[in-house]
C-alpha cells in the first residue's frame, strides 16, 4: 500500500526534521515550510527505498529536505503532470523532476551525493488537506516518466498585451499531444523582446522537466522578430536539420517561406525549436519534423541505442561480407 512514511517541515533552508502531521495549501505548499510559496517546487517527495538503499541507511528523513517520504509509491515511473490524492483530501501534482544541485555541501560531506537531484520529485498542491504519517496516497492520474514533456510559448507583443486572441500556440499544443502522445505542461506567451524571451526559455530549460520548448512566432524579418536571436543566445547546440526540413516543406507550399529565419538547438536536455507565428505556419512547420522528436528525445535523455541510420549500416555490413 502506498503510504507516507514520514513529513518533514523547517520554515528555516536545510535539513528538515520530522512533525506528526502537516497542512497542505492550495497554491503555496506546506504551511510553515520554507518552500511554501516557491512557486512549481512547493513540496518534494522522495521514496523511502532511496533514501536508505542510496544511503545505506545512515541519513534519515528530512537529511535532504524533502518534504515527503513514501513508501511503494513507485516515483520513478511517475512523469510530470500526475496527480496524487494525500490523505482524506489533499491532492498534489507532480511538476519537477530531480533539480539542480543548490547548495548541497552539507549534504555531500554526510552522504557524498544529493539525492533529490536524481531521486527526488516536486510537486505543488492543488487540494488543501491535514496528512499525517501512515496515510495512504493514491495515484489519481498517472502520467508515465516515458511520455515526452513539452512547453508552447506563443512570441506575440499583440497577444501578450491581450489584443488578439492566440490560436497557434493552442494548435501547437494539440498536435503534440495527438501526434507525439506528449504532456503540455504549459502554454505560455511572452512579447516580442530578446531579454524577455531567452530569460523565459532558460527558466522552462533549467527549472522544469521538459523534452520540447516550441516558440510560435518572431522568426520573420521584422524588426521586433527577435526569437531566432533571443534561441541562438540559450542553445548550447545546434540542430539545423530541423531548421531546413521545416523550411523546405514551407517553401513547397509558399515562396515566403524562405523568409523564415527560425532556429533551433538543445539547452541541456530539452530542444527548443522555432515556429511562425500563424496557426497554419506554426503546424504545418512542426509537422515537417514531429516523426523525428521521438528518437531525439530517447537521445536527449541518455538512450544508448544506436540511431536508425546506424542500425541499417549494421545489417548491410555482414551482407557485403559474405557476398564477398
Amino acid at each position: 500500500m502506498n503510504t507516507i512514511q514520514h513529513i518533514c517541515v523547517n520554515n528555516r533552508p536545510g535539513l528538515k526534521h520530522p512533525v506528526e502531521s502537516a497542512l497542505l495549501i492550495a497554491g503555496a505548499g506546506i504551511d510553515g515550510d520554507w518552500h511554501a510559496g516557491l512557486g512549481h517546487r512547493s513540496v518534494s517527495l522522495l521514496a523511502e527505498e532511496d533514501l536508505h538503499s542510496l544511503t545505506r541507511g545512515k541519513w534519515g528523513p528530512g537529511t535532504f529536505s524533502e518534504n515527503i517520504v513514501c513508501r511503494d509509491l513507485p516515483l520513478a515511473t511517475l512523469g510530470v503532470g500526475t496527480r496524487l490524492g494525500l490523505g482524506k483530501n489533499a491532492i498534489l501534482t507532480i511538476s519537477q523532476i530531480g533539480k539542480h544541485f543548490h547548495q548541497p555541501e552539507h549534504v555531500e560531506r554526510i552522504s557524498g551525493q544529493y539525492l533529490m537531484a536524481h531521486a527526488g520529485v516536486f510537486a505543488t498542491v492543488q487540494q488543501d488537506g491535514e496528512v499525517f504519517p501512515g496515510d495512504a496516497i493514491e495515484v489519481l492520474e498517472e502520467v508515465p516518466r516515458s511520455v515526452p514533456q513539452a512547453v508552447v510559448i506563443t512570441v506575440s507583443d499583440r497577444c501578450f498585451r491581450g489584443e488578439t486572441v492566440d490560436t497557434a500556440g493552442p494548435a501547437v499544443a494539440d498536435l503534440l499531444r495527438h501526434e507525439l502522445q506528449a504532456h503540455v505542461q504549459h502554454i505560455d506567451l511572452v512579447a516580442d523582446d530578446k531579454v524577455a524571451i531567452s530569460e523565459i526559455l532558460q527558466r522552462y530549460c533549467d527549472q522544469y522537466s521538459i523534452d520540447l520548448l516550441v516558440t510560435a512566432g518572431g522568426t520573420g524579418p521584422a524588426p521586433r522578430d527577435v526569437t531566432p536571436e533571443a534561441t541562438s543566445a540559450v542553445i548550447e547546440r545546434a540542430t539545423p536539420g530541423f531548421d531546413e526540413a521545416m523550411r523546405l516543406a514551407s517553401l513547397a507550399k509558399t515562396p515566403t517561406a524562405i523568409l523564415s529565419r527560425g532556429t533551433s538547438g538543445i539547452r541541456g536536455s530539452t530542444f527548443i525549436i522555432n515556429l511562425p507565428g500563424s496557426e497554419r505556419g506554426a503546424v504545418e512547420n512542426l509537422e515537417a519534423i514531429i516523426k523525428a522528436l521521438p528518437h531525439g528525445i530517447k537521445k536527449l535523455r541518455g538512450d544508448p541505442a544506436d540511431c536508425a541510420c546506424c542500425q541499417a549500416r549494421l545489417i548491410e555490413e555482414p551482407q557485403r561480407v559474405q557476398a564477398g
